[in-house]
């Protein structure tokens, strides 16, 4: 599944690394929001693939943080 392959893909980043994008994912969720609010968002799945998105990175950074 494409979801493994992006949980591996998190696994072999560093926790610097994991952080940017941590950010990065939170910055686009906030814009798709503030789309969303004003009617031009058109694919309103992605509000839920980037906040799985960010639960998956906030969990790895758990695991390294815990290993």
């Amino acid at each position: 599944m494409k979801n493994n392959k992006y949980v591996e893909e998190l696994q072999t980043k560093t926790a610097a690394e994991l952080k940017e994008e941590l950010v990065a994912a939170k910055k686009e969720l906030f814009n798709l929001r503030f789309q969303n609010a004003t009617n031009q968002l058109e694919n309103t799945s992605r509000i839920k693939e980037v906040r799985k998105n960010i639960a998956r990175i906030s969990t790895v950074i758990a695991q390294k943080a815990n290993s």
